[in-house]
């Protein structure tokens, strides 16, 4: 069957699920939730054998280190991807929440509640946690999901689906409202992009590439994830102290992901200072360096090996241990080199000067703002979610991340007694 016909079909499957998902008490969503978390731990032997099929075949064909720490499911992890759906089937219901009312002079009363898109696809690269994660969230908030995650988590992505349909058959929800698209085919993820009317709304989730193929091939509507050029600005009013643990942990913690800082600035007043420490602590966590021709200076000084950056480096989104580092003369200049090359997504600044803070963060055109502390808390978990779907960039109906609420949209309930126009 080619893939358009595989992928309308899914959706079709999905669309008369989901019909269970909204009859369904927002217990029932949550049991379901609660259920999936349980047979993720209860079912963790087989999800690792699954996993390990799928790093074999990364290992051999040279996939890249920080892709293949994306694709690695442990013991560990597969218990946390269970807490954060716990913590998303704790969450209040999505649905029906009133976000506006009044009554019109006509007598006519109006009433705007929250409600599911209906069906969502998910495009998703080596990552399996996000099966689980969008899974989640989509059944929490009444929506069945289309997951198509990339072939290189095949396995992984094939076993997770395989549990949450299991733990759904024994429900009142349908399992045809999680379906797990194939692949092998590339061209599947062209038929979801197009799959208009039978797919409500499309979410691209990985790396820049992917992303904007989503966006600019989608005729689907689709909310932007983006790719996550952060920085760490370490202001002249910065307690040092706090500064350092703070960039290395932005940097170091886990440098595969979209919150990972890829440039520090530094203000010249506090360089001298706090450089030789900074640069030092980055390169024995094995951080290779891209610095600016003052930096190279300092860096020089005390023998710690970095290299020029070029005008590319700027703007590259390593998700690796490298990192750019730039010494600026102000906090408008490190905004000025923040709106160049960022992405919208998070800027931290460490400072104790509670003004420049409030100007930091007017001039910081992003998704987060981060004051004294990390970038990697720009997280669904993290913030209260329990999980997310993606970070959002864009400024239109969502942005950062985006949980149980986002993944909603709104219906007018209009009561009447006979009015006309």
């Amino acid at each position: 069957m080619e893939a358009t016909a595989v992928v309308n079909n899914l959706a079709s499957l999905a669309r008369a699920g989901a019909r269970t998902l909204i009859s369904a008490t927002a217990e029932e969503r949550s049991a379901v939730v609660r259920g999936i978390a349980d047979a993720l731990v209860a079912n963790s032997a087989r999800i690792l054998e699954a996993n390990q099929e799928d790093l074999t075949r990364a290992t051999a064909s040279g996939m890249q280190s920080s892709m293949v720490d994306r694709l690695l499911l442990t013991e560990k992890r597969i218990e946390g991807m269970a807490d954060g759906a716990r913590q998303v089937a704790n969450l209040p219901d999505p649905l029906n929440r009133v976000i506006s009312e009044r009554t019109l002079e006509n007598g006519l009363h109006l009433k705007q509640v929250s409600v599911p898109f209906g069906v969502v696809g998910m495009v998703y690269e080596a990552r399996p946690n996000v099966t689980i994660d969008a899974a989640a969230i989509l059944l929490k908030s009444g929506n069945a999901s289309l997951l198509r995650g990339s072939s290189s988590a095949a396995s992984s992505n094939s076993v997770l689906v395989e549990i949450m349909r299991e733990v759904l058959a024994k429900s009142s929800i349908s399992p045809d409202v999680i379906q797990n698209l194939p692949s092998e085919d590339r061209s599947t993820v062209s038929a979801l992009l197009h799959a208009r009317g039978k797919v409500d709304l499309v979410i691209p989730r990985g790396s820049a590439e992917l992303i904007r193929r989503v966006v600019d091939d989608s005729s689907v509507p689709t909310i932007e994830t983006g790719a996550g050029v952060c920085h760490v600005y370490v202001d002249e009013f910065a307690d040092l102290n706090k500064a350092l643990p703070i960039l290395m942990n932005s940097k170091t913690d886990r440098p595969s992901v979209c919150n990972a800082a890829e440039t520090l600035l530094v203000h010249e007043a506090v360089a001298e200072n706090f450089l030789p420490s900074a640069l030092s602590s980055l390169r024995k966590a094995g951080v290779t360096l891209h610095v600016d021709a003052a930096t190279k200076a300092i860096a020089d000084a005390h023998g710690v090996h970095s290299g020029l950056a070029s005008e590319a480096d700027w703007s590259t989104e390593y998700n690796a241990l490298e990192m750019n580092v730039a010494i600026v003369p102000s906090l408008i200049a490190a905004a000025d080199h923040i709106q160049m090359y960022g992405t919208q997504h998070t800027e931290a600044i460490v400072t104790e000067n509670i003004e420049r803070a409030n100007q930091f963060i007017a001039l910081s055109d992003c998704a987060a703002v981060m004051v004294n502390a990390s970038t990697r808390f720009t997280d669904g978990e993290q913030m209260g979610f329990g999980a997310e779907i993606g970070i959002s960039n864009q400024k239109l109906h969502a942005r950062g991340p985006m949980g149980l609420e986002q993944m909603t949209t709104t219906t007018w309930i209009v009561w009447g007694t006979g009015q006309i126009r």
